[in-house]
């Protein structure tokens, strides 16, 4: 029997989006390679534990859920967390970010200034600048004065993200209209603290990045992988989490958050045998902030 493997998730690097294995390999992903590989059959998805721990039930996990972790083991690994607001006294720099991902979809944020535009390109946001940069609750009091003044949310639902991409603007200054405008706005409200530097407009294009100007569009959507299962594609873009894969039923698009948690065993080819559906239609307008 072929030797089984475990994703931990996909990373996003300065060469492009590389998928990372249990046990620390990575394999670099290119566009026109190809992604294949089978789930084991008999077995289930099963939790993957926390802050570097074995869930100590082997607790089975929903094959739609793009989180890998039990109840349990979630709240673990939230805890001592940024987004939890429990790391109030890390000393480290933080930038607040403008992100762009479609028409009428603009979010506020803020990630560790080591970690540079990688939070970005995880997100799959299409276009964004910085806002400014300063001690970490500096940067959350900015978030939300942003949030309050000028009502933009700070979380946007990803497959709102993922049906904006097949209408995206061809010109790169019409992406970054919105984010030009809110940033504008921004650097003149008061409220700013004051050991937070703001940063000048500089917008960021992720549409080369991502693959998105030649890919076709996607046909659809891996809904969860199933023990027996196989998918294998040729990768055309990639955003985010997702794999867009072309494959004998078109593209389609892979969130490589389903991955953890199953056995995985190599593949080949271009079938899919898993449950596609179908991409849910782009919203007309942001009409709240979740």
């Amino acid at each position: 029997m072929a030797q089984a493997w475990r994703c931990a998730g996909l990373s996003w690097t300065a060469g492009g989006p590389v998928l990372i294995w249990d046990g620390g390999r990575r394999s670099t992903l290119a566009w026109g390679k190809t992604v294949a590989f089978g789930v084991a059959e008999g077995g289930a998805r099963t939790c993957v534990g926390a802050r570097g721990n074995m869930c100590p039930l082997a607790a089975r996990v929903s094959a739609r859920s793009t989180g890998p972790r039990c109840g349990e083991c979630a709240r673990l690994d939230r805890a001592h967390s940024v987004a939890a607001d429990t790391l109030a006294d890390d000393p480290r720099p933080y930038r607040v970010y403008l992100a762009w991902f479609g028409p009428g979809m603009t979010k506020v944020g803020i990630t560790a200034e080591r970690r540079g535009p990688a939070r970005l390109l995880e997100q799959g946001a299409i276009c964004f600048s910085w806002l400014g940069t300063g001690p970490l609750m500096a940067a959350r009091r900015t978030e939300e004065l942003l949030r309050a003044a000028l009502r933009v949310p700070d979380r946007i639902p990803y497959a709102a993200k993922r049906a904006a991409r097949a209408a995206l603007p061809s010109a790169g200054e019409e992406r970054a209209a919105e984010i030009a405008g809110l940033h504008a706005r921004a650097l003149v409200l008061t409220g700013w603290p004051e050991s937070l530097v703001p940063a000048p407009f500089r917008p960021v294009d992720h549409v080369e990045a991502f693959g998105l100007a030649e890919a076709p569009e996607p046909v659809g959507v891996v809904g969860e992988l199933a023990a027996g299962g196989a998918v294998s594609g040729e990768l055309v873009a990639a955003a985010g989490p997702d794999l867009h894969l072309a494959t004998d039923r078109g593209v389609l698009v892979l969130d490589t958050r389903l991955l953890p948690g199953w056995e995985l065993l190599p593949g080949g080819g271009r079938r899919v045998e898993v449950p596609v559906r179908a991409l849910k239609e782009r919203p007309t307008a942001q009409d709240g902030l979740f």
